[in-house]
């Protein structure tokens, strides 16, 4: 079985930065299992899977997964894979329907897309087992029960320097660890870490910013800003907040494109 394949580098300006996504569009969904093998097989954070939706609710069902499972939300991939749907059958917009957080639309912009995402907001807490392996001890810890986590620290300059515990921060669980401070060349800067979920650092989150968005905004008293997420890779969002959805601005690249060789069963 030969499948379409496309690499794409999301919320980058430019070939090699950004978020590596791989986007597959199917006829129909396979098996669950195949489906996470060539997840892992792609070998990238995340790989995009869409069908088209016969409900008529969306254009698109999408689904995620990364090397080692199925995730309930990814936002770069979200924006490659409308990225890739509209460089293909143009138009102006696409809609996904997706199975655990809700319906998605990305939108063409004068430059590069606009992807809206469900508002992650979080409230005060502690998690002094997190802290302790971060490298650093952030000033303020802001959780949501979903597995979203914002530590707060001075400067960039402390987020750039952090050397988690990987192996510590994988015991805990499959939460993201999202470190951020004000930015220096923009309003805000973050390092996301996921080794639960099989990413040890991500090079640029979209889940993670729809959470700084609420986080973020919140503090700056305002409803958008610039953001920089200082991976050895970097990507670049704009931000905003519209009602109860963070809007995520930003540009992709297609890197290759081919086809997946799926082998016949037995």
């Amino acid at each position: 079985m030969k499948l379409p394949y496309t690499h794409v580098d999301a919320f980058a300006p430019r070939p090699f930065t950004g978020n590596q996504a791989a986007v597959m569009p199917l006829e129909a969904w396979l098996d669950d299992d195949v489906l996470l093998a060539i997840a892992e097989e792609n070998n990238f954070a995340e790989t995009a899977f869409v069908v088209q939706d016969n409900s008529g609710e969306t254009d698109w069902e999408l689904r995620w997964f990364t090397p080692t499972e199925e995730v309930r939300l990814c936002g770069h991939a979200t924006l490659a894979s409308g990225h890739v749907l509209l460089q293909r059958d143009g138009g102006e917009h696409v809609t996904f329907r997706t199975r655990k957080a809700g319906n998605l639309e990305v939108r063409r912009m004068e430059e590069g897309y606009e992807l809206a995402l469900p508002l992650i907001p979080t409230s005060k807490g502690d998690w002094d087992e997190a802290t302790e392996l971060l490298g650093s001890r952030p000033r303020e810890v802001w959780l949501n029960p979903d597995g979203y986590g914002i530590y707060l620290y001075g400067s960039e300059e402390e987020v750039r320097a952090l050397d988690p515990d990987l192996r510590g921060l994988r015991a805990l669980g499959n939460d993201q660890f999202i470190c951020t401070a004000p930015g220096g060349d923009t309003d805000v800067v973050s390092r996301v870490f996921v080794p639960g979920g099989g990413v040890d650092e991500d090079s640029f989150t979209g889940s993670a910013h729809a959470c700084l968005t609420h986080f973020w905004t919140e503090r700056l008293g305002r409803e958008s800003f610039s953001a920089y997420q200082a991976s050895k890779r970097g990507g670049h969002a704009r931000c905003r907040r519209d009602g109860d959805k963070a809007v995520l601005g930003g540009n992709c690249v297609t890197v290759v494109e081919g086809s997946f060789y799926l082998p016949s069963a037995g």
